[in-house]
């Protein structure tokens, strides 16, 4: 990977500088420079580690800061002006503190963009001791934390054309207890995974799907360990074919190892390699190679996924490790059908081709062995992709009777498994049985706490209920985990915010998630919606017009139904954006 690279995203950023810092060099120097490293050490980076943060880069006596979540941002700059003046702390390092949520690039080991820019801007701004934060940042916490922010108006910042209004928070105002003890962090860093995708050395095209299957299947199961965070399969299978640095890997993801491996099928044979890498070093912690029987190959990877656990001193449950080596199917063939569905249901630009394809390898897999519960569970997932887009050609009501009767045999042949689970809780959603939904998907993420789909299908099933906060704090964490589909789950979080009434989150949201994929129908109409109650008319105006080029048939009244949200509000809310805008979206 070279240095060109370039990845856009949505992130919070923290800007932290010392106050005064030139004068404490000017009276002694070195006791200042003594003094900042020992902050750093000792207060500043362990909260930031803490609350997810990562260190960008020291400007100095400054400090940037990248955030997957605006929450974890601010209660992470909170926390540390709280610690700054606790009894017992040292009062020679006093910081501003600036906080903004908005688009940055990043381009080797730096960042930039808006989100730094402003986040820059914001913090000279910030009383000594206190946090300045940017509008979108207040709204978009709302309900979200404790922390009260005062406003300050609006002010001017360079190089943008328009003022940024400002909200301010100091220990000292009274205005909110920070908490003595940060909330739990997520997984840290020392313990996250990606799994890139396994060479194939087989020397046959047509056996891709194996070699993905393998390293797919290691991902589910290291998804069943609490203490691991693990990226899912389309952030680190977007390395597939590169020649990379797994350094870059590790920065680009967030996360401390790497496993890479191969595999070479030959008959009733299969080899697997299979290495585990420290991001941070470039070490190998752990390697080995597997010469078996195909018949072998689930006692493989179950022995690799220990290994891996192992090298990075997780301890597992009883309950986790039973989980691990549980074995869907003893039919090798019926596996190998699964395989591809799997491969082929997630290809990049699925089409209504590769999902017929799919369809049919799934319902093989259920003929092979009809006890096959992860097969029956995907293949009811797949039916619901169908109900959407109407491939099949069926009328949506059959198309989603078989869906439910698949997903009801996979929960009757095992209640407990995960994967069954989720097919009944999509299942449910789109019946609008948002409680059998929820109590199914609070148990497959019980088990699985970083599956992506897991929670992004979770986060659905809020939003229809009106749980929007619910829903944004499930996108969150799957953006964090699975950062290469961010554009679904900017889709659903600025739909969220939107519901909430968080206007200008929502319309930041959305305007990142069309730079990300530009041809969505929907998109615009939900960003159309949020500029309308902005006043933004123009824009809106200009967005519907795009849309109706992309999607001349499209009906918000019939997406809106589709949608199934359980408040009417929720609806009105929508329309009233666009009836702001005066966008002709009535009957």
């Amino acid at each position: 990977m070279t240095a060109e690279r370039t990845i856009r995203r949505l992130a919070a950023i923290l800007v932290a500088d010392v106050v005064g810092y030139s004068r404490l060099m000017a009276e002694d120097e070195t006791a200042a420079l003594a003094a900042l490293n020992r902050h750093r050490e000792v207060e500043f980076d362990p909260i930031v580690a803490r609350h997810n943060g990562r260190i960008v880069k020291l400007m100095g006596d400054g400090t940037l800061v990248e955030f997957r979540s605006v929450v974890d941002a601010v209660t992470c700059a909170v926390a540390i002006q709280t610690a700054a003046v606790a009894p017992g702390s040292s009062p020679a390092m006093m910081l501003r503190i600036g906080v903004h949520l908005g688009d940055i690039i990043i381009q080797g080991d730096d960042i930039y963009g808006d989100g730094v820019n402003i986040a820059a801007r914001l913090e000279p701004r910030a009383a000594a001791g206190g946090v300045c934060v940017s509008s979108v940042v207040n709204e978009s916490l709302r309900d979200r934390v404790d922390t009260v922010f005062v406003d300050g108006g609006d002010v001017a910042v360079k190089n943008l054309a328009r003022p940024v209004r400002v909200w301010h928070w100091h220990p000292g105002d009274g205005s909110a207890p920070a908490p003595a003890v940060p909330p739990p962090a997520r997984a840290s860093e020392g313990r996250s995974i990606a799994v890139l995708a396994f060479a194939n050395m087989s020397g046959d095209a047509e056996q891709e799907y194996f070699s993905d299957g393998i390293a797919e299947d290691i991902i589910t199961d290291l998804s069943k360990v609490a203490g691991l965070l693990v990226i899912a399969r389309n952030s680190s299978f977007a390395y597939k074919g590169r020649s990379v640095d797994l350094r870059d890997v590790g920065r680009e993801l967030g996360v401390g190892h790497v496993l890479e491996g191969s595999v070479r099928r030959a008959g009733g044979r299969v080899r697997i390699t299979a290495q585990l890498i420290d991001t941070a070093t470039g070490g190998h912690l752990w390697a080995d190679r597997y010469d078996r029987e195909l018949t072998d190959v689930f006692a493989v990877q179950d022995e690799v996924t220990l290994k891996i656990v192992d090298a990075l001193r997780v301890r597992l449950s009883p309950a986790e490790r039973a989980d691990i080596v549980a074995a869907g199917t003893t039919s090798m063939e019926a596996h190998d059908c699964f395989l591809r569905m799997r491969n082929l249901i997630f290809s990049p630009g699925l089409t209504p081709a590769l999902w017929q394809r799919g369809i049919a390898e799934g319902l093989r897999a259920i003929e092979l062995d009809p006890t096959y519960v992860q097969a029956r569970a995907l293949t009811s997932i797949c039916h619901w992709l169908d109900f959407h887009n109407g491939w099949s050609g069926n009328a949506p009501e059959v198309v989603a009777a078989r869906a439910r009767a698949l997903a009801d045999r996979a929960i009757e042949l095992d209640p407990a498994d995960p994967f069954a689970n989720h097919a009944i809780a999509v299942a449910a959603r789109w019946q609008g049985d948002y409680d059998l939904a929820a109590e199914a998907i609070d148990r497959t993420l019980a088990k699985n706490p970083d599956y992506a789909l897991g929670l992004f299908t979770r986060s659905e099933i809020a939003l229809a209920a009106g749980r929007h906060t619910d829903a944004i704090a499930d996108l969150e964490h799957a953006t964090r985990v699975d950062p290469a589909w961010t554009h679904q789950y900017l889709q659903n979080m600025g739909m969220a915010h939107l519901l909430l009434g968080h206007v200008e989150t929502a319309a930041l949201i959305l305007r990142e998630r069309l730079l990300l994929a530009r041809d969505t129908d929907i998109g615009r109409a939900w960003l159309a919606s949020a500029l309308g109650h902005l006043g933004e008319i123009e824009e809106a105006r200009r967005l519907w017009a795009e849309l109706l080029e992309i999607n001349p048939s499209f009906s918000i009244e019939q997406r809106l139904a589709r949608q199934r949200f359980a408040r009417r509000a929720d609806i009105d809310q929508v329309m009233a954006g666009l009836a702001r805008a005066g966008l002709p979206v009535g009957p």
